[in-house]
């Protein structure tokens, strides 16, 4: 859900011919492995992604921001020809790399010198991406104003730390305040650990910015992650019928229960 909407974002961005500059606060190495399981509580536990790219990836009866999400994972994924099941995902600055026009621009960063290091290999020679070291809530501060006059912002943490909330509320302000044009987009979880009413408030009480909230809850009562959310403000002209749209034909695809459900509604309204 998540990047199926932040590839709407870019292109409505680029229904413009001047650049913008994008700013990916928690980069991540880029590219996945998707036969890897994850681990929890020291337990491995089976690939996640049968249930998720794997229901769309031999579809062809998608909507047109779907399908261009969509073709963006398979280029990505492919080799020779199309593999019957995706092998590696693309992260944010992968998918951003493929869609950014020679006059847009990557600002990438990650704490763990690891996955940086391991980002600008999968990025390779990429003039337009700058990956770095470090806090990328800082980032925002040091960034905005961007020379292009437009920005899009991805705040995508791990949500590890119980003060993640403000943390985001706070760069936000900062952001807000150097540069209260951008476009920024915050994604969250839901489950039970995660306070995405309380994060939900927070934004709520920025400056008066629009704020869009999109969430997918593919499982209600799932005993860990359910769903999770996008929060925009200042979404581009339009762009809550286009994520109205995307997330109907996501919500059909991806349901785990018969109850599971999504909305688009507006936090603080348009003016």
């Amino acid at each position: 859900m998540k990047h199926a909407l932040l590839v709407a974002l870019a292109r409505a961005l680029q229904r413009k011919p001047g650049g913008f500059l994008f700013v990916d606060t928690h980069a991540g190495r880029g590219s996945y492995l998707l036969a890897l399981g994850k681990k929890g509580g020291g337990v491995a536990r089976l690939p996640e992604y049968p249930d998720g790219i794997g229901r769309l990836w031999q579809r062809s009866d998608l909507p047109d921001p779907l399908a261009d999400y969509l073709a963006l994972v398979r280029g990505f994924d492919r080799r020779a020809r199309l593999p019957p099941t995706p092998r590696f995902y693309p992260g944010s600055p992968c998918l951003m790399q493929m869609l950014a026009r020679p006059q847009d621009r990557l600002a990438l960063f990650e704490r763990q010198p690891e996955e940086a290091s391991i980002l600008r290999k999968n990025l390779g020679a990429e003039r337009r991406a700058r990956v770095q070291v470090g806090d990328g809530y800082a980032s925002v501060r040091a960034l905005l104003p961007p020379p292009e006059k437009r920005a899009l912002v991805l705040i995508d943490p791990p949500f590890e730390d119980e003060e993640e909330g403000g943390q985001i509320v706070a760069a936000l302000g900062e952001g807000l305040r150097r540069f209260p044009s951008g476009v920024y987009a915050v994604w969250y979880p839901l489950t039970g650990r995660v306070r995405a009413a309380s994060l939900l408030e927070g934004l709520r009480g920025l400056p008066k910015t629009p704020t869009l909230v999109a969430d997918i809850i593919v499982e209600p009562n799932a005993p860990r992650m359910n769903g999770c959310g996008l929060a925009i403000l200042n979404p581009p002209w339009e762009f809550e019928r286009e994520a109205r749209s995307i997330l109907r034909h996501l919500t059909d695809i991806l349901a785990r229960a018969p109850d599971a459900s999504s909305s688009v509604r507006w936090l603080v309204p348009e003016r």
